[in-house]
């Protein structure tokens, strides 16, 4: 598919000033936090978004130079940038990832430090899928909760056959939404399309649990294995004991234990505390959720907060009210 398929776009804002553009910009990414030298030089920019809190097209045009990094309360995604013209820079700590015409951006929004667009005429498109959908396609895909950083491999050369894969599948979800596309009215397509980009950016693009993907194919886990990881699933919020799992799965709790360090690398209860982590993780980070701390951990079965605070950061390297600041409103 060509690079610049249908690639002019009705904008739905377009002004001259810095600061303008950046309220529009809000519109379609959340709160984010942006810089420019010399703000009341003029900028000539449009912009126009499309979608909805699944999956969101922001399609962009400006003279550059500036630079923005996501604010606290945007919500999570996985951003998909496809430059056009001119480039961006993103720096994640030591590492800064170069995106150019040619070569796609994957990241999660909140993690790089900033990007910056470079003082030359720039044009890109960004498709913003909900992280919880790529969360979810790792947990099933790899039959692990997905803890902390991905650590995807951020830039994606266009010319590789992952790379054309991946870009000519984020090419015609950009074509079907840009300008209020047919693929906005229909909900099966899109919901697919999630689905299937989710699945190749596991399978394809280099990322920390990219290893488990070759122990899969060796190591497919029992029915008995998933029977157990399934009844945690169903049942996360309830007292469980690992012989109400076991029972659960039809096995007995050597069984179970056995299962599971041979075939997910842990055991059973450490599986469970990990899946209750997460979902701690995921009320933390809503910020319509005002439940004080004690509450959550109670909730989902944490009845220490020095135990589970430490536990926390191990796992995210941050504190739980770091998280919860992040993500307030």
């Amino acid at each position: 598919m060509p690079e610049n398929a249908s690639a002019n776009f009705s904008p739905r804002f377009q002004g001259a000033t810095f600061d303008d553009m950046v309220e529009a910009l809000t519109k379609g990414f959340g709160s984010f936090d942006a810089w420019r030298h010399g703000r009341e030089k003029p900028l000539d920019w449009k912009v126009g978004f499309w979608g909805d809190e699944r999956l969101s097209l922001v399609s962009n045009q400006d003279s550059g130079g500036w630079g923005a990094r996501t604010g606290q309360g945007a919500p999570e995604t996985l951003a998909i940038v496809v430059p056009r013209t001119g480039a961006l820079d993103v720096t994640f700590g030591r590492t800064v990832a170069e995106a150019t015409p040619g070569r796609l951006l994957l990241m999660n929004n909140i993690e790089p430090e900033r990007v910056s667009v470079r003082a030359v005429p720039h044009r890109s498109d960004t498709l913003s899928l909900s992280w919880t959908i790529l969360a979810q396609t790792v947990t099933s895909v790899l039959e692990t909760p997905l803890i902390g950083s991905l650590d995807l491999v951020p830039v994606v050369d266009r010319s590789t056959a992952a790379g054309q894969l991946i870009g000519n599948l984020a090419q015609t979800m950009i074509i079907g939404m840009r300008n209020a596309g047919p693929l906005l009215h229909s909900p099966i397509a899109m919901l697919n399309l999630m689905q299937m980009f989710a699945d190749l950016v596991v399978r394809t693009i280099p990322h920390r649990l990219s290893h488990l993907l070759d122990k899969k194919i060796h190591l497919i886990a029992p029915r008995h294995v998933r029977r157990a990881i399934e009844f945690m699933h169903a049942n996360i919020a309830q007292p469980l004991t690992m012989q109400s799992v076991a029972e659960a799965a039809g096995i007995s709790i050597r069984a179970l234990e056995v299962g599971f360090r041979a075939f997910k690398g842990t055991t059973p209860s450490a599986y469970l505390r990990t899946i209750r982590l997460q979902a701690v993780r995921e009320d933390l980070r809503d910020p319509s959720n005002r439940q004080p701390l004690r509450d959550i951990c109670l909730k989902w079965g944490f009845f220490h907060l020095g135990r589970f605070a430490a536990t926390y950061r191990a796992a995210y390297g941050e504190n739980p009210s770091d998280t919860r600041r992040r993500f307030e409103i």
